[in-house]
């Protein structure tokens, strides 16, 4: 207060300038605030200085995701008998797939493969009803090389996932169920798909919804301001898991402030039809 006075008794400005100048002043000064608060909330890995170069980041360790029931797994398995070949690999049906793949194509998609039953269990043509639910991809495509090896000479087994689907809800540019056609994929991929989070996401408050091999989820909080996030044994994503990025405030601010704007419309041009049928009653 004592810093206003003295610029009022010692400024040759007139008062009412020298306010219109100081309340501009106080506006810029208060805008350039809110906007390095706002970009300080929507950087990825704020807290890594500008001017710094981080090097030598601990290698997160990428756990091999385990087989589901409902799981869809391509299998093709060769043999130096192309007959035996196209029997073994007659079994890649056609499956309806949820989602949107990793390249942009979306709706009414199919993917070819073995469907894993809710027992856990996947058959094969002349191999029969094998057990992988549990496994490693690498784990189910030994057990099939060593059961067709009873059968065939030397035969090569390439088992993959055909529906490793990750979801992405909330505030994203493009919600939606994506399948990726690699199973290592991370958070920041997943994002990616999804088109970015706008910006009213809360970048600090990303829930990640997985389910566990017993079939219960868990729920786990990520932050991706923190360049920890890069370390985080969850920064690799399973097949089935759910990101959802929840709306800050400001989002619910701007929404209800769009809601009152179209109330004072409406408002307005009811308060004018009103008047307009006044004016024509009394006129008649």
């Amino acid at each position: 207060m004592l810093f206003l006075e003295y610029i009022f008794k010692t400024s040759t400005v007139p008062l009412k300038k020298l306010t219109i100048k100081l309340r501009w002043h106080f506006m810029l000064i208060i805008l350039i605030m809110s906007s390095c608060s706002s970009i300080k909330n929507v950087k990825y890995f704020s807290n890594i200085p500008d001017t710094q170069t981080i090097s030598g980041l601990a290698n997160v360790e990428f756990v091999n995701p385990k087989i589901l029931p409902d799981d869809i797994l391509f299998i093709n398995i060769q043999t130096v008998d192309p007959n035996a070949t196209q029997v073994l690999s007659m079994g890649n049906v056609q499956n309806a797939a949820i989602g949107a793949t990793s390249t942009g194509s979306t709706g009414g998609q199919t993917v070819a493969g073995y469907h894993v039953d809710h027992s856990g269990y996947v058959e094969l043509p002349v191999l029969g009803k094998l057990k992988v639910s549990g496994l490693t991809t690498e784990q189910a495509r030994e057990i099939i090389r060593v059961k067709a090896a009873k059968l065939y000479k030397d035969p090569t087994v390439n088992l993959k996932y055909a529906n490793f689907k990750i979801t992405v809800l909330g505030e994203v540019a493009k919600p939606g169920t994506y399948v990726v056609s690699n199973e290592k994929v991370n958070i920041l991929d997943a994002l990616g798909l999804a088109g970015d989070l706008t910006i009213y996401g809360k970048r600090e408050n990303i829930v990640l919804i997985r389910q566990e091999e017993d079939g219960s989820r868990k729920l786990i909080k990520l932050d991706i301001t923190n360049s920890e996030i890069l370390n985080s044994p969850y920064y690799y994503l399973r097949q089935n898991d759910y990101l959802y990025i929840e709306p800050s405030k400001s989002k619910a601010a701007s929404s209800d402030a769009i809601q009152n704007r179209n109330i004072s419309i409406i408002s307005a041009i009811g308060a004018s039809l009103i008047s307009v049928i006044a004016i024509l009653v009394s006129t008649n």
